[in-house]
């Protein structure tokens, strides 16, 4: 008589990779958040609340400082290019903490191959977005590597600025009772960068919102000062993931209305086509703020006079702490949804 072992009948559980990195730790979601607590900040030092840039405080001066890697494919994109984003990006960092852009540094990684004529216009077009956000690149570096090592050029750049007088903003100091408010239309970015990627057809329509935002934050601060609570420019991992960083870092809830979301019917198009939520595909022209109430109209006039939040609007509240769901949404129908991290990949090589 043959014994069947019972274990050996059992369908085992599918294995989850939890020892490398995927390309979903670059997301910006859930997943690169995890591998930030668990792997990186725990080595570093104290965790704290991730910020887009560090305060340091030197005399009588509040310095602002940040650091960002670039890896966009492709490297040219409708709206922009990775020379122009690089710079952007950093500045817009350094404008999340209320501080005035001074200077910048610039790193890159080349592949050998790499057309000197394109590193030209790259950085041509760094050069450019500098000037045009009153900005010096004054420092770098540089790093060839071999053939199938890089994907043709990365950059990295480093960010110093000044706090700005009466800027306090911080993920940690949203308060029940802020308005949240947004600057723009969101999903542009993601979206061109992933139509140009798979020659989707969409490259006319859809442009990335690449832009500078430390401008619009100095108009924010003169309306508001410190009641201008948080600020979060949503990048990877969108308005979502954002928006559920703000309440875990301040402890509060958030609800937003879903229905006056501005989001670009060609953008909502194309997310249609690709199954993705325009709450998470990249922006990298708009901020979300949380703002007293008492100041908020007076803030969302000045962003509406400024060119880079001239369709800004209020889009929720922020709420008590309580159970399991930082963020909701109300619905077309009435109903509320929970809106979470991205989990995963969703738009890998995005910035």
């Amino acid at each position: 008589m043959t014994t069947i072992d019972p274990a050996r009948t059992t369908c085992p559980v599918p294995a989850t990779e939890t020892e490398r990195v995927l390309l979903g730790h670059g997301s910006g979601g859930q997943l690169m958040a995890e591998l930030l607590g668990e792997v990186v900040t725990g080595q570093l030092g104290e965790a704290g609340p991730l910020e887009d840039a560090a305060l340091i405080g030197v005399g009588d001066t509040d310095l602002v400082f940040s650091t960002d890697g670039f890896v966009v494919t492709p490297r040219f994109f409708p709206g922009g290019d990775i020379g122009s984003l690089a710079v952007y990006g950093t500045v817009n960092d350094l404008a999340m903490r209320g501080a005035r852009p001074v200077a910048l540094a610039l790193a890159y990684v080349l592949e050998e191959g790499l057309p000197l004529a394109e590193l030209r216009e790259i950085t041509a077009s760094v050069a450019q977005a500098a000037r045009e956000c009153g900005v010096r690149v004054v420092t770098g570096d540089t790093k060839v590597v071999g053939r199938g090592a890089a994907d043709g050029c990365y950059l990295t750049t480093t960010g110093i600025g000044v706090r700005l007088r009466g800027a306090f903003p911080s993920a940690t100091l949203g308060v029940p009772g802020d308005v949240v408010l947004l600057s723009g239309p969101i999903g542009a970015h993601g979206t061109a960068i992933m139509s140009a990627r798979e020659g989707l057809g969409f490259e006319s329509e859809i442009r990335s919102d690449s832009r500078p935002l430390h401008g619009l934050v100095a108009a924010m601060i003169a309306a508001g000062g410190p009641a201008v609570h948080a600020l979060r420019d949503p990048t990877r991992g969108g308005l979502a993931s954002a928006l559920n960083e703000l309440a875990e870092a301040s402890g509060v809830t958030v609800e937003i209305d879903e229905i006056g979301l501005p989001v670009p019917p060609q953008v909502a198009s194309a997310c249609e086509l690709l199954g993705l939520d325009p709450l998470h595909v990249a922006n990298e022209g708009c901020l979300v703020a949380f703002v007293a109430a008492s100041s908020a109209d007076a803030v969302l006039a000045a962003m509406r006079n400024h060119p880079a939040g001239r369709q800004a609007q209020a889009i929720g509240v922020v709420g008590e702490a309580g159970g399991m769901a930082k963020v909701t949404a109300r619905t077309l129908v009435g109903s509320t949804r929970v809106v979470d991290m991205l989990v995963g990949e969703q738009l890998p090589r995005i910035c």
